[in-house]
């Protein structure tokens, strides 16, 4: 078939839509905290959009199978809390590279996607719980802070989320785009379309083991393997190898660009997967590539983006970031407290990344997962 049919059109348009606008605050937040500049931010979430969007064209075409793909959401969030390396930004975009190409390896190699994918589960979401509590947070302490702001954000999300969760962020950022143009209106770019910032990239011990490897292996444990998942509940027999390939290749190429992580995605994988794809599942695979169409698109104009996000309200962002990743904490922190004999090791893993805390160079993300392991180890040993 060589044209995608109707309801594929609007599939793809609709997970773009929920991928793209529910995310893009924190994918701010987290190249802003690597010490990205405007212009690098903006670069980067244009690459990062083409990549998502040209690497879900590309896989699906190839495999015929709804292969919807994101930038990594829980990543991103893992890097809005963390400190930028000392070399800045230059530092940050080599430890982009070098989780992609771990995602590459992973691919080509099996012994470690396996050891990736073994990562016990209630450790990797309570290392993911532990990124996300303090960007959650923001949304309620804005409250006594800017409560002009945060109060119409929050109504709007949680009324809309009565009736679809999955507009609900949409429809708080469109309560935030009407805060920011009114009264006065916003002074958008002459340029419309969005110039790319090539970054040099710079590598150090520190970066590769504080930000690339918890980058892998965050997204590997709550994006890769989860999407993959999904599209097998679907009857889509994933193929491991040359989709985390792809995903990684994607991410390497387009690092320089500022673009944080390409993987495979979970939430919008379902949605393009899914019998609303379209009845005949030998045809959804093209809502995957429609979505990837119009990834590509809001990523051209990701400069417009910027600039309404520079000029928004204060706190704006922050409280966007916040209610984006609420749904996805609440997961994360009761799948892991739900088994007994975890619960402690995940605590620990919990409350250690929670802290912030860097030791010897290594990020508190690191250090919980690998504390919480060892308690987990001698916990069991001791049963």
């Amino acid at each position: 078939m060589n044209t995608p049919p109707l309801q594929t059109v609007a599939m793809g348009l609709v997970v773009a839509v929920v991928g793209f606008f529910s995310s893009f605050p924190i994918v701010l937040a987290g190249l802003t905290a690597m010490s990205a500049t405007p212009a690098q931010a903006s670069s980067g979430l244009m690459a990062g959009a083409l990549s998502m969007g040209l690497t879900a064209i590309v896989i699906s075409l190839w495999s015929k199978q709804p292969a919807s793909v994101a930038w990594s959401t829980p990543g991103v969030a893992f890097l809005a809390v963390s400190t930028a390396p000392a070399g800045g930004f230059p530092e940050a975009v080599g430890a982009f590279i070098l989780a992609g190409a771990l995602t590459v390896v992973a691919g080509l190699y099996r012994p470690l996607r396996q050891l990736a994918a073994n990562v016990p589960v209630p450790l990797a979401h309570a290392l993911l719980a532990g990124v996300l509590i303090t960007i959650c947070a923001q949304p309620f302490l804005a409250l006594g802070t800017a409560p002009q702001t945060a109060l119409p954000i929050l109504l709007t999300w949680f009324i809309v989320a009565r009736f679809s969760r999955l507009f609900a962020v949409p429809s708080a950022v469109l309560m935030a785009l009407a805060l920011t143009l009114w009264p006065a209106g916003v002074a958008l770019p002459q340029e419309l379309l969005t110039k790319p910032e090539f970054v040099v990239p710079a590598f150090s011990v520190a970066s590769a083991l504080g930000l690339a490897l918890p980058l892998f292996i965050i997204t590997m444990a709550t994006q890769n393997s989860p999407g993959m998942a999904v599209l097998r509940s679907e009857d889509y027999p994933p193929k491991p190898a040359p989709f985390l390939t792809a995903v990684g290749i994607s991410s390497i190429v387009t690092a320089p660009f500022g673009a944080v992580q390409t993987c495979l995605a979970a939430i919008t994988s379902s949605l393009c997967a899914g019998p609303d794809s379209h009845p005949d599942p030998a045809l959804r695979y093209w809502s995957a590539i429609m979505a990837g169409l119009f990834y590509c698109a809001f990523g051209l104009f990701a400069g417009v983006i910027i600039a309404l996000a520079t000029a928004a309200p204060p706190q704006t962002m922050e409280v966007l970031a916040g209610i984006a990743l609420i749904g996805v904490f609440a997961n994360s922190a009761s799948i892991a407290l739900s088994e007994a004999s975890s619960r402690e090791a995940a605590a620990i893993t919990f409350l250690f990344t929670a802290s912030g805390v860097s030791i010897l160079g290594l990020s508190g993300a690191v250090w919980g997962l690998a504390i919480g392991g060892l308690v987990l180890l001698l916990t069991r040993k001791m049963a």
